[in-house]
């Protein structure tokens, strides 16, 4: 092969790939009007189910990085014999069926289960409720948040935790002001990719909690009640909400960056 043509057929291949990936996106855009966008803006059922959907993936992202975090960087710094069966099990929920791990949840926070039981003794049941969503969207993003903090932190030089330590920090100031500062682009990479990955969640999430709706089971349900009429203009709200709060997110990384 000639070597000039190469990089003509690389664009070429990777022009397909683009137009696979834009070209259903704008066919939508095309195939709803103005007017249809706009009412669907003005749907309370709509805004609030977008409300719901991005507020509980935040939240989730916030309280599930707590433990994430921490487990990142003990699996970046620590050798043990099973830690290729830790990070396989961390990648499960990327690959196994989303209503599988829908099942799995729901038989793990259901009112039989222990944590179910003890839920219901301070009068909180998951199922059908906002914790149960988040939980969902949790499972099945985590190892987003996790793969990438722990990228960042295998990448933070060992030797100047240790001189800091030589030097009478503890483990948790080395942490705090060195692992994490050094870590932290991969860090909010991740967390911007784990929050992603919520929002768009249905799957597990509709056989955890079909009520309160998420926008992913909401535009689930349109369709399968009225039709592609009118699940079309709730994806496209929901869809240029997700690009509005991901650029801000992006925007905001790129600062922090420098």
């Amino acid at each position: 092969m000639n070597n000039k043509s190469t990089p003509l057929l690389f664009i070429f291949l990777g022009g397909l790939i683009l137009l696979f990936v834009i070209a259903p996106l704008v066919s939508m855009f095309i195939a709803t009007s103005p007017n249809q966008i706009f009412e669907t803006t003005k749907d309370k059922e709509v805004i609030d189910s977008i409300s719901l959907t991005l507020r509980v993936s935040f939240l989730s992202t916030l309280f599930f990085a707590i433990g994430a975090i921490p487990l990142a960087y003990f699996l970046a710094r620590t050798n043990f014999r099973l830690k290729k069966l830790v990070n396989g099990i961390i990648d499960l929920p990327i690959v196994i069926p989303h209503s599988a791990a829908g099942i799995a949840i729901l038989g793990f926070i259901s009112r039989d289960s222990i944590l179910g039981k003890l839920a219901s003794s301070v009068g909180l049941n998951f199922v059908g409720h906002p914790v149960g969503i988040a939980i969902a969207m949790a499972f099945v993003s985590i190892p987003f948040l996790i793969n990438a903090a722990r990228d960042g932190f295998s990448n933070v030089p060992v030797k100047l935790e240790k001189t800091a330590l030589n030097l009478g920090a503890s483990p948790v100031r080395v942490f705090f002001t060195i692992s994490l500062p050094l870590a932290w682009k991969n860090i909010l990479s991740g967390l911007i990719m784990m929050f992603a990955r919520g929002l768009s969640e249905f799957g597990a999430i509709v056989i955890v909690a079909y009520h309160p709706m998420v926008t992913p089971v909401m535009i689930y349900e349109r369709f399968g009640a009225f039709g592609l009429k009118y699940a079309r203009p709730v994806s496209i709200v929901f869809i240029l909400v997700c690009l509005v709060f991901f650029i801000i997110l992006r925007m905001l990384s790129k600062e922090k960056k420098q």
